[in-house]
């Protein structure tokens, strides 16, 4: 979930007719994202806020943030709508190329001698969006040639992607680009593991299957209880306070096995208990000390 939100000024009057977003319907709203997904909204996001809501007002028939905001209090399913609505999963496939490159040298021959050994590989990524994150995952664990990823098929090695957004969930599942969103795909990988479907490319059956995507709120209870070899959340925390950047990254630190790896966005660092738990060994990588 790389959620992003542009930076604006004061809002008035929406196209739509909507009235204008006040000071006290921004700080309820704010109050609401901080609660539901601990996303920090200072006003400066008014445009950006008033924008994006001013669909769900017309969806429901709504003229005033005063009224959209009641049917929130009162309607769950809206009210997560409307988190949704205010986060943006921008992503692209091997963004910041350095982790992967990383995670190719340095990471996937300690997995594969694992898996050889008997044990499971449990790989996460949090904040998948749209999937181009966790399937750039996938082909390096592959490499460029079928024969190469037998390892891979053979053994019982699974990856988990999750975001708060149902939509980019969906799409993960199905696991289908467009040609310009394929273009990062160095070629090797895109022959091995991308079919042509018209003017679209789909992520080999055998590679998808290897993913189960599901929706998850990173504040909410997490039903997974195995602990991971390899996490990777990426340009999510710059969007939350320094209170719930810590309690995640301590969360995250806790869920790697000793040795285990965790990779988080250029802009980020650790703070909190986690940065005592994690040796940094690469930009924005770090690694679980065996003795925690």
């Amino acid at each position: 979930m790389s959620t992003a939100f542009a930076t604006a000024a004061a809002v008035g009057a929406d196209a739509s007719g909507a009235e204008e977003l006040a000071p006290a319907e921004f700080a309820r709203i704010a109050a609401i994202m901080q609660s539901e997904a601990r996303i920090a909204l200072s006003p400066a996001k008014t445009t950006l806020v008033c924008s994006r809501l001013s669909r769900r007002l017309r969806t429901h028939g709504l003229t005033t943030f005063r009224d959209y905001l009641s049917l929130v209090d009162r309607d769950a399913e809206e009210r997560a709508a409307m988190v949704v609505a205010l986060t943006t999963n921008h992503t692209h496939f091997f963004r910041e190329n350095h982790h992967f490159e990383h995670f190719r040298e340095h990471v996937v021959p300690e997995l594969r001698q694992r898996a050889e050994a008997g044990h499971p590989i449990r790989i996460w990524s949090a904040g998948c969006s749209s999937g181009e994150e966790v399937y750039t995952i996938v082909m390096c664990l592959l490499g460029p040639s079928r024969s190469g990823a037998r390892w891979v098929f053979d053994r019982d090695v699974k990856l988990l992607a999750t975001d708060i957004a149902p939509h980019v969930v969906a799409a993960t599942r199905r696991g289908v680009y467009s040609e310009m969103t394929v273009e990062p795909i160095p070629e090797a990988y895109r022959r091995e593991w991308l079919q042509a479907q018209g003017n679209e490319f789909a992520i080999d059956p055998q590679a998808r299957q290897l993913v189960t995507a599901r929706e998850l709120n990173l504040f909410g209870q997490w039903p997974m209880r195995q602990q991971y070899d390899v996490i990777f959340c990426r340009n999510v925390m710059i969007y939350f306070d320094d209170p719930a950047k810590a309690e995640l990254e301590q969360r995250f630190a806790q869920m790697l096995r000793p040795g285990g790896h965790l990779y988080i966005g250029h802009s980020e660092r650790l703070i909190g208990p986690a940065a005592d738990m994690l040796s940094s060994c690469g930009q924005t990588i770090y690694r679980r000390d065996a003795g925690q």
